[in-house]
């Protein structure tokens, strides 16, 4: 298969890109850097270094010959955090709305069969039914969230008016080899350890008994390639991608080990947890990775690393 996948130097992206390289399958990537790394980029690929949001990026004859033969994008690039797209939602929509648009315009004019679409757990809010599924009522609570929400129908819509093959994922919290460590995409994994290993209290937002369910990267990968090659006819389907478990914030800090600290709460759900039944029984999928398991291995190889 030919595939392209937008944000292929982010975190998800690159680990989604290494597993088609590894597959045999032919990748092209897109990412202009702004949250993505280079040294994540996998040497066999084809790397563009393009800004979505920008409509011109897809106006020359080069795009004609990179996208042409394309079987399926997988759409990863996002302004991916729900706090920064409340400080700045303008730029959050620019990237998260006007990008998944213009990469469906591309898919539409170069003749891509599939695109699928990276959405998220934030689009459900403060979910009155806990575990989750996809047929729950959405409530977004950030811009974030209804940027996510809003490609998801533009993706059914484009199945809709334009023939166009969509599937959108909605992910839980994602951790796992690869994730960033520092900087506003950090998770509160990496948020805790930069804190340790600074001498610093982990800092603990309220109560710390907000529950979140956190999805293994490899997990997510799967997901990814699961419905990105399945023969079946996609038209706007959306799908729960989360481990079936959540843990507290004091839960994690605890496994971390170190002086905590409480600071004031702010607007969140109480809890998430995502239902993947429909993903787990339509596409053979199933989460490997248990986040306990892998926050306590990856303590002992830093301490044993010190």
């Amino acid at each position: 298969m030919r595939c392209l996948v937008t944000g292929g130097a982010g975190f998800i992206g690159s680990n989604l890109v290494d597993k088609l390289v590894e597959d045999g399958h032919e990748v092209i990537i897109f990412d202009n850097l702004s949250s993505g790394n280079s040294e994540n980029l996998n040497k066999e690929a084809k790397f563009f270094l393009i800004d979505i949001s920008n409509p011109n990026s897809f106006q020359s004859k080069n795009m004609e010959a990179v996208m042409s033969g394309v079987d399926v994008v997988f759409h990863l690039a996002a302004f991916p955090r729900v706090e920064p797209s409340i400080q700045e939602p303008l730029h959050s929509h620019n990237i998260n709305v006007n990008g998944t648009l213009n990469m469906l315009e591309a898919c539409r004019k170069y003749g891509v069969k599939r695109f699928v679409f990276t959405s998220s757990s934030a689009v459900y809010g403060d979910a009155e039914k806990i575990p989750t599924n996809e047929f729950e009522e959405t409530n977004p609570m950030s811009p974030y969230a209804l940027n996510k929400l809003i490609g998801e129908q533009y993706c059914k819509l484009y199945s809709l008016l334009y023939n166009l093959e969509t599937v959108c994922l909605r992910y839980s919290n994602a951790y796992g080899e690869g994730q960033p460590t520092s900087g506003a995409y950090c998770n509160v994994m990496g948020i805790f350890e930069q804190q340790k290993e600074k001498g610093e209290p982990m800092t603990i937002v309220g109560d710390g008994e907000q529950k979140r369910d956190f999805v293994y990267v490899g997990d997510i990968v799967k997901a990814n390639i699961q419905v990105g090659f399945d023969e079946c006819y996609l038209r706007g389907a959306v799908l729960n991608v989360g481990s079936g478990k959540s843990y507290s914030v004091n839960q994690i800090a605890e496994w971390i080990g170190g002086e905590t600290k409480n600071i004031p709460s702010r607007l969140e759900p109480k809890e998430t947890l995502l239902d993947s039944y429909q993903l787990m029984d339509s596409f053979d999928w199933q989460p490997t990775m248990e986040l306990e398991k892998w926050v306590k291995n990856r303590q002992k190889k830093k301490e044993s690393n010190t």
